[in-house]
């Protein structure tokens, strides 16, 4: 960890001396250079209830520092290097999802509740990158999110995001239609850093016809699993209230790509997601419906929990309630009817809460019942403090009639994240 933080800092002071000693000799490698960073420090707390392990408690931060800067003084070409790291100070009082290097898992695997939050760092960022009009090409490790992230992102929520390894490029010479096509080559983050490698592409086409109607298509396909085809509908209608809406459908089938002798994912299913949201002077409003189907074949062939429909690279923490139970599709797929209300104002900041009924899509043996989510978050800006907030947030699951979705489940968050 310390050498991680410490290569950060030489870095830091190797790139200012690069820029300094080029310009002594008339050339310009470096120029430009911009420094970003956050601070990110969170207590969580998670209790499954009877299942007899403790409730986890952890303490830890997330420190992310990025370099970007101009190269070899041509015009829109640059580079990025960035750094993050999580530290939890000592304190191991929950299962961090992390394994030894012969595969076993620690001694408190079996005694706390999960908290995916490793100590541990990685290289997040070092990429090429060349814009020429409207085109932008990039090559490297960077953090790629699309659209709402429901297939595509980060997972910033937890304290290592995600990276990806991509080459893409990027346009939108025709007004108001931007399309991104990139090779993903691999990828790092969240429960470890180590690079799973893959051979994935991403197709992505975004047309705004009017502030009331863009229209998103897509094809995510993910080496060895499946691919997912989808359009989405979304808009915004000034109705006296500002209203929002999404709506969207995808199907998934089976994978045309293939990384190394890995099988074929075996994939049938569907995806919907209907929401309506308004904002009527601060107060906040929504109603959504989501559906993640079973495998077409599940009653008759007993599909297994791969093959309803899944979204591995997704900020799943976003959808289906932040107790983060359904971050992996139930075998009998999932419905996610949820209301949202709340209110935010300068200077009050938001405060928004969530209630989520959750049913298999396929009965698992006789049930269907998935349970049910309360979600609470309130954040804000701290007084004095310029790019600091402050955010508290709570998640309480009700258990279900279906196996392994029998036990409550609570969580709590007490964050401070900084920026500059």
């Amino acid at each position: 960890m310390k050498k991680v933080m410490l290569s950060a800092v030489a870095l830091t002071a190797i790139m200012g001396s690069a820029t300094t000693v080029s310009a002594a000799d008339g050339i310009n490698i470096l120029n430009d250079i911009k420094l970003s960073g956050e601070i990110r420090a969170r207590y969580e707390h998670a209790d499954v209830k009877d299942n007899g392990i403790d409730a986890a408690n952890a303490f830890t931060a997330r420190t992310h520092l990025k370099i970007k800067a101009g190269l070899l003084g041509v015009d829109g070409l640059t580079t990025t290097i960035g750094i993050q790291s999580v530290n939890n100070f000592g304190y191991t009082n929950y299962y961090d999802t992390s394994k030894h290097y012969d595969g076993t898992k620690p001694a408190n695997s079996t005694k706390y509740d999960v908290i995916a939050d490793p100590q541990q760092a990685m290289l997040s960022e070092a990429s090429l990158d060349y814009s020429v009009g409207k085109t932008a090409i990039h090559a490297g490790r960077s953090q790629v999110n699309l659209d709402n992230q429901r297939f595509i992102g980060t997972v910033g929520w937890r304290q290592t995001e995600r990276s990806y390894d991509t080459v893409y490029v990027a346009n939108n010479d025709i007004e108001n239609l931007n399309v991104l096509a990139a090779y993903v080559y691999g990828y790092a983050g969240v429960k470890t850093v180590t690079t799973t490698d893959t051979a994935s592409v991403l197709l992505n086409a975004k047309y705004k016809v009017m502030n009331e109607l863009s229209i998103t298509a897509y094809d995510y396909m993910l080496s060895s699993i499946h691919d997912t085809i989808g359009v989405a509908l979304t808009g915004k209608i000034d109705a006296g209230a500002k209203l929002t809406y999404r709506a969207e459908y995808a199907m998934q089938q089976d994978s045309t790509l293939k990384t190394g002798s890995k099988a074929k994912g075996k994939a049938d299913a569907t995806y919907m997601n209907l929401d309506l949201g308004a904002n009527i002077s601060g107060i906040l409003a929504g109603v959504n419906y989501e559906l993640l189907s079973a495998n077409s074949n599940y009653k008759d062939d007993g599909a297994t929990a791969q093959n309803a429909f899944s979204t591995p690279l997704a900020t799943g923490h976003k959808f289906n309630g932040w107790a983060d139970m359904f971050l992996a599709t139930p075998a009998g797929g999932l419905q996610d009817m949820n209301a949202r209300i709340g209110y935010k104002a300068k200077g009050f900041g938001k405060l928004l809460g969530v209630y989520h009924v959750f049913t298999a899509d396929e009965k698992m043996g006789d049930q269907d019942d998935l349970g049910s989510e309360i979600d609470v978050v309130y954040v804000n800006k701290i007084p004095g403090v310029n790019n600091l907030k402050g955010l508290v947030k709570f998640a309480s699951y009700s258990a279900g009639k279906v196996a392994t979705y029998t036990n409550d489940k609570q969580v709590a968050w007490v964050q401070l994240d900084y920026k500059f």
